[in-house]
């Protein structure tokens, strides 16, 4: 049986950081018609989740357009939990958006009541969480605080410290992506996903070695304490994520009950 989070999260009936890890599939549809169309395509794949990357969108400046298509996004996707994330230029977005305006679009989304799971970084200034984090709690939707580096895998220590940061923010799910050089950095990241689910970190942990090095993260990093894994459904969202199907078959095979 695989290590589950002390702390878990439920969303639509979906546990997060229980007896198994969990499939997300990105959304990166740029306008309505293809979101709602990529939506409809995922969801007969089966996944735990979906996440909207809507620094992705087009129309992301437009809250009331965004408002519309999310409205749409829910009533195609029903009961499967969405996760909303507005990725921070400097760690991986599609565009770059301005402060006000992200911090804006995140409120906006939390409020309508179509998402259930609000993904933001730690890098983002203290007032900036506390406002994500307070206007979350409000309406009953889950935090995640995440960290990504495309350059690099640091330190076990770093990692281990950063997933405990999230922690101590606040988060619901602390999450953590970061690049590998070469196969011993993809040991490191497992390494300090394992210390910190026995270590220190209670809540859910979603943590992934990313290019194609760190494949072997986003199948088997349940084993160690990860929680959630981000697949290709139409789109990649990330470098080395890996099909839905191919991981689906995986996971059969290594979280067996």
């Amino acid at each position: 049986m695989r290590q589950q989070s002390k702390v878990q999260a439920t969303v639509r009936n979906i546990v997060i950081g229980g007896p198994k890890p969990l499939i997300c599939l990105s959304l990166v549809g740029k306008k309505k018609t293809a979101l709602i169309d990529e939506a409809k395509e995922l969801i007969t794949l089966g996944p735990d989740l979906l996440e909207w990357r809507i620094d992705a969108y087009e129309n992301v400046e437009t809250i009331t357009e965004c408002l519309s298509a999310l409205q749409e996004l829910r009533t195609v996707i029903g009961d499967i939990p969405l996760i909303f994330t507005c990725r921070i230029d400097v760690e991986g977005g599609f565009r770059k958006i301005t402060a006000n305006k992200r911090l804006e679009l995140l409120e906006t989304a939390i409020e309508s009541g179509n998402i259930d799971i609000v993904d933001i970084e730690l890098c983002n200034t203290e007032d900036f969480v506390k406002a994500v984090k307070e206007k979350a709690t409000a309406h009953k939707v889950k935090l995640i605080l995440s960290y990504h580096n495309f350059k690099e895998t640091p330190s076990e220590p770093f990692i281990y410290a950063k997933l405990i940061e999230a922690q101590i923010a606040g988060a619901d799910i602390s999450k953590l992506a970061v690049m590998p050089k070469d196969y011993a950095d993809v040991l490191t990241l497992l390494s300090a996903t394992n210390k910190a689910r026995n270590e220190s970190v209670q809540i859910p942990i979603v943590t992934m070695s990313m290019g194609p090095e760190g494949a072997i993260s986003r199948l088997a990093g349940g084993l160690f304490g990860s929680d959630i894994t981000f697949a290709i459904g139409k789109h990649a969202s990330a470098p080395g994520q890996i099909p839905i199907q191919d991981l689906q078959m995986g996971m059969k095979l290594l979280y067996r009950e």
